[in-house]
């Protein structure tokens, strides 16, 4: 380790989880020897759930993350660094500007089509059920009485 451990950024989940994954590969050290250094230290971290903190692009807990930068060897302003862009990320007080990308709402052109295509299905499908044209009753065949005289039977 000659040279200096990477800086954590402030700007966003997904940076600061991709600065502690760089702060491993800085340290060189495996998941295992991590939870040693980390007991070592006072800390409780097991090799698995620094496994997952670097797998995932949330946010890790501070406890964690403590016991994290201590295994790696940080101390003091350095090991601090981290706890303390870790707490600005989380209560979104904003760091450097990030490079997102704008979110592209649908053109209201779009939208009034879409609304007039709906309405005039509804009004076709409506006229086509009240005229009888989807519907599948029978024709009424006969519909006169029939009357039975019984004198003429004698």
């Amino acid at each position: 380790m000659t040279t200096a451990p990477p800086t954590p950024p402030d700007t966003d989940p997904a940076a600061f989880v991709a600065a502690l994954r760089r702060l491993k590969a800085w340290s060189g050290l495996s998941y295992r020897r991590l939870e040693r250094l980390a007991t070592e230290a006072g800390h409780v971290l097991p090799h698995s759930t620094a496994a997952t903190m670097l797998g995932r692009e949330r946010l890790p807990r501070e406890e964690p993350l403590a016991a994290f930068v201590a295994a790696c060897g940080l101390r003091g302003a350095e090991a601090e660094a981290w706890t303390d862009a870790r707490r600005r990320i989380a209560c979104g007080q904003p760091g450097p500007p990030s490079l997102a990308r704008p979110v592209s709402l649908p053109r209201p052109g779009r939208r009034r089509v879409l609304a007039v295509a709906a309405l005039s299905l509804t009004a076709l499908l409506g006229g086509a059920l009240t005229s009888g044209a989807l519907t599948e009753d029978e024709e009424v065949r006969d519909t006169r009485t029939v009357h039975y005289d019984a004198s003429r039977d004698r």
